[in-house]
């Protein structure tokens, strides 16, 4: 299983649409905890790293 290398200001697409209809979000934040934002309506997520590498 090949792990990805994100880091801050990449876009990534969510595996589930948001309720706004999109997929794509901006990571504004990196660490044990990441969040993101999402890039049609601006609402911010903060989940577990593990959570992310999931979705």
């Amino acid at each position: 299983m090949e792990n990805k290398v994100y880091d801050k200001l990449d876009i990534v697409e969510m595996r589930k649409p948001h309720a706004c209809q999109t997929n794509r979000w901006q990571i504004i934040r990196m660490g044990m905890d990441i969040r993101i934002k999402c890039e049609h309506c601006g609402h911010i997520v903060t989940m577990t790293r593990r959570d992310f590498e999931k979705k």
